[in-house]
């Protein structure tokens, strides 16, 4: 099934479960039906380390959650995680987590304790910002969206017809990797000329320390654009190739399904309007057809819990994506002892 309806719940519905499992964080939460979190939780992951050991920083997150006395009114539990992702097998293999090839995730997180007898559902993370943004944020009262984490990537999530789409696999929308520079650079996904390459916060460090701007601290996005701010014209060059791509990704997109508003969240879209003024200005250029006339980029509302808050709308939703139930997943043992409820945790 390539898309699920989302669906408002019904009054009194409990609360739901929520993982963000990124390659720097592993964040968790219990998230009420109006997409507050009751409860947070928040890990490094320890991306290097083994497929066992990360499950297990997984488990801990999971055992923080329920040790809560909120947990007993949680009905199901919603992964939304870096990939690509395979809703078909409930598998991740996210680029920037390398034991993690494959990786039986639905299924594995389903087999904590914790969790039997309640669902677990699996979502792409730009997927799982969208449903989030489409229900409590930006894209409220949307029914045809495009929602965009620029950041050390580019991912995106669709919304149609007022459903979230998926795709066959759950990769749908995956705009970071469409070309928009056929005489590019090589992608390290194996492409040329990749939206991510231009657009995301690494390449605008990257174009504007090779245009000539040279960072009084350190060299990050956000240095970027304060340097933007100030006129700098190597840092507004940057900001200005980015946003143009960006520009010519979400009328592409809009061009094939007929979106009518893109937001964009994520570290990037944190810089304001060095980004938001030449993104308009590029999409006034690249979004020229009749019916693309009203399409517009607006911030992402949710900032860094969107991802939390869509893995529980997904997991919501009549018919999620991947569904596990309770399973038994051999990954090696685990490294240290579970912590029992009553035991304080730090993250």
């Amino acid at each position: 099934m390539s898309s699920h309806p989302i669906l408002a719940p019904a009054p009194g519905g409990g609360l739901t479960g929520a993982l963000d499992i990124g390659g720097t964080k592993i964040a968790g939460a219990l998230v009420d039906p109006g997409g507050s979190l009751r409860c947070r939780v928040r890990r490094a992951t320890p991306a290097q380390a083994s497929s066992r050991a990360l499950l297990d920083a997984v488990y801990e997150v999971v055992d923080v959650l329920a040790a809560d006395p909120l947990w007993a009114d949680v009905r199901a539990l919603g992964i939304g995680s870096a990939g690509p992702v395979d809703l078909t097998h409930g598998t991740v293999s996210p680029v920037n987590i390398p034991a993690w090839r494959d990786f039986p995730l639905a299924a594995s997180v389903a087999a904590h304790p914790a969790l039997a007898h309640r669902p677990v559902v699996l979502a792409g993370d730009a997927v799982a910002m969208a449903a989030a943004e489409h229900r409590h944020g930006a894209a409220r009262g949307h029914d045809n969206a495009l929602c965009l984490v620029v950041s050390t990537g580019v991912g995106a999530g669709l919304v149609l017809d007022g459903t979230v789409h998926h795709g066959l696999t759950g990769n749908a929308g995956h705009l970071g990797h469409i070309s928009v520079d056929f005489d590019g650079e090589p992608c390290p996904c194996g492409a040329i000329g990749c939206l991510e390459g231009i657009a995301s916060g690494t390449a605008i460090t990257r174009h504007a320390l090779s245009l000539g701007w040279r960072p009084t601290t350190s060299a990050v996005t956000s240095a970027v654009a304060t340097a933007a701010r100030a006129g700098d014209p190597a840092a507004v060059a940057a900001f200005d190739r980015a946003a143009r791509a960006l520009a010519a990704g979400i009328a592409a997109t809009a061009a094939l399904v007929e979106i009518d508003v893109a937001v964009v969240g994520g570290g990037v879209a944190h810089s304001g309007e060095v980004l938001f003024s030449p993104l308009g200005h590029h999409l006034r250029r690249y979004a020229t057809m009749p019916f693309m006339r009203h399409l517009r980029a607006v911030p992402a509302e949710l900032g860094s819990d969107a991802g939390l808050v869509g893995a529980a709308v997904l997991a919501g939703a009549p018919e999620p994506a991947h569904v596990a139930g309770p399973a038994t997943v051999t990954v090696g043992p685990r490294t240290s002892p579970r912590r029992r409820s009553g035991e304080e945790f730090q993250v």
